[in-house]
């Protein structure tokens, strides 16, 4: 898990993570992240520990964001 945190750390300090946690139940984990192309994003997948490790089944699902609330950053800090 140390080795996860610090590579989430790294991709958070670069900008391409916006937002990451665990799934409820605890069965994976959910990051969205950004990048210049489906293949930036395949790499930096290929360098998580969980990956690398066999330790997780990992599915990248493109979206263009079409919408947002003006208000996103009070509404992740609610919860």
């Amino acid at each position: 898990m140390g080795a996860h945190v610090v590579f989430l750390k790294k991709y958070y300090a670069s900008g391409n993570f916006l937002v990451s946690g665990r799934k409820i139940p605890r069965d994976g984990g959910i990051i969205l992240a950004v990048g210049t192309s489906r293949q930036q994003i395949e790499a930096i997948v290929e360098e998580d520990p969980f990956y690398q490790h066999g330790l997780a089944d990992f599915r990248i699902i493109e979206f263009r964001a079409s919408q947002r609330a003006n208000d996103i950053q009070k509404r992740i800090e609610k919860y």
